[in-house]
């Protein structure tokens, strides 16, 4: 049976919860390969919240994803199977209740890049995704009406952790409509880009949404935030290679920051919250 890597077991994810799910992983793979007559040939890989096994048969290389079944995994095989391919994994088979997928292998990820390359690859990718979603997509002015009516009441029960003029600008600047229907990416960041052969990089993992593409580029910026001495510079790089509206770009980065800083804090993240005080005091007025 496979061995799962101690940084997987590690992940902030399974110290709430997924013990069962865990101990019974190695059995659950060994089961999915003789069901879709797999062979193992490589060692695992991983991300926050599943594993990719490097798989065979008939000849053809594949990946075999797994995650703790759920909402979760019917959310992307739906975004996997809409894409078609697009600037996305190519998906050849899923089992939902057993939280598998079957994948085009991938090799190389972008977080092996320069950042300024990952970048800009982001940005382009952004754009090559835009295409007329599907009419069910939640939208991103949705999301945004839904979680902004919660951001000062949780601000105010984290004991108001940052200067309240950094929330206002969040509230004030928050894309709360929009007249986009484009498919959006809602999981979008370096980690979840490899390189593939159909197309230079490919998507993995996807959230699909429609509206503004805007939607994930603060987490391209705090993801690889460690690495760039001026974040201006990067920010406009990704503007520039999505072709975004600047100023509206900016509103959903600040907005999605202060989203994701709240949430980091809430479940006890120390290093994220830090970054995204450096990129709200960047790109603040």
């Amino acid at each position: 049976m496979i061995e799962l890597p101690e940084t997987f077991l590690q992940m902030p994810r399974w110290w709430t919860e997924g013990a069962d799910w865990l101990r019974d992983l190695p059995m659950a793979v060994e089961q999915q390969c003789r069901r879709w007559d797999l062979t193992v040939v490589g060692a695992v890989a991983h991300g926050s919240n599943a594993i990719v096994v490097p798989v065979t048969r008939g000849g053809e290389e594949f990946v075999l994803r797994m995650s703790p079944p759920g909402a979760e995994v019917s959310e992307q095989t739906w975004a996997l199977r809409w894409w078609a391919g697009r600037g996305m994994a190519q998906l050849y088979d899923a089992d939902v209740e057993a939280g598998a997928m079957l994948l085009e292998r991938l090799s190389t990820p972008l977080t092996t890049r320069p950042v300024e390359e990952a970048v800009a690859v982001l940005g382009q990718l952004m754009r090559r995704l835009a295409v007329p979603a599907p009419s069910e997509a939640r939208s991103t002015a949705d999301i945004v009406t839904t979680r902004s009516a919660d951001l000062e009441p949780q601000w105010e029960r984290l004991g108001r952790p940052f200067d309240a003029a950094i929330l206002r600008e969040a509230l004030s600047g928050a894309p709360y409509e929009t007249s986009s229907t484009t498919a959006v990416n809602g999981d979008f960041h370096a980690a979840q880009v490899l390189a593939g052969t159909r197309e230079p990089w490919l998507t993995v993992d996807p959230v699909l949404f429609q509206g503004d593409i805007e939607y994930d580029l603060g987490r391209v910026l705090w993801t690889r935030l460690d690495e760039m001495a001026d974040i201006v510079e990067y920010f406009d790089s990704a503007v520039r290679e999505a072709a975004l509206d600047r100023d509206r770009a900016r509103d959903w980065v600040i907005w999605r920051t202060v989203d994701y800083w709240l949430w980091g804090l809430s479940v006890g993240l120390t290093e994220d919250p830090v970054r995204c005080a450096r990129l709200i005091t960047a790109l603040s007025r």
